[in-house]
């Protein structure tokens, strides 16, 4: 049986932060188990900036089913976690079984991987205290309050962490948490 990787989604998930990662973790040869508030279908939507624009624009995307609320899930049983950005975050980062799920992760030093407002969720588990972290420009504000360091790059790896900025950034903050994966797997 393939390692199992947590990947993080809610209503309004990105879909290129989430089907990116998706994908390339099963590439690598792990299985990924979807997780959300409720195991059920969630809406996943595009963001992009269109020209002349100063701010997001979202439409609507794919669907993605969530295999298990996060209720349910039992982090002894994974190797990492991946937390998707989009609009989702806004409202995930209220839930206290995701948030007891992602101070599990980092309390065990396994493999995390954030990108984009999926800062929220990490900055709102209090877990990045003191490290440096990528994330979309306009989430520097839930870094900092936070206590951690925001970094303009597209890979920034501290610790067990791995963070990008946008979905742009996934060919480059992908490949280190995949690396990283594979060093938690030999461990």
């Amino acid at each position: 049986m393939p390692a199992k990787v947590l990947l993080v989604i809610g209503d309004a998930a990105e879909a290129m932060d989430t089907l990116y990662p998706f994908f390339r973790l099963k590439e690598a040869g792990y299985q990924v188990v979807v997780a959300g508030p409720a195991a059920r279908v969630y809406h996943l939507v595009m963001h992009e900036i269109p020209p002349g624009w100063d701010i997001t624009r979202e439409g609507p995307s794919y669907h993605l089913a969530a295999d298990i609320a996060f209720a349910n899930v039992v982090p002894e049983d994974y190797l990492g976690l991946f937390i998707s950005g989009g609009r989702a975050p806004e409202y995930l980062r209220y839930d206290a079984h995701l948030l007891a799920l992602t101070r599990h992760f980092f309390a065990t030093r396994k493999p995390v991987a954030s990108v984009c407002h999926g800062v929220e969720i990490i900055a709102a588990a209090d877990v990045i205290r003191g490290r440096r972290v990528a994330t979309v420009a306009k989430c520097a504000l839930d870094v900092e309050f936070s206590g951690g360091h925001f970094v303009n790059e597209g890979c920034v790896r501290d610790g067990n962490l791995v963070s990008g900025r946008t979905w742009h950034d996934n060919h480059l903050f992908m490949g280190e948490f995949v690396k990283m994966l594979a060093e938690a797997a030999a461990a």
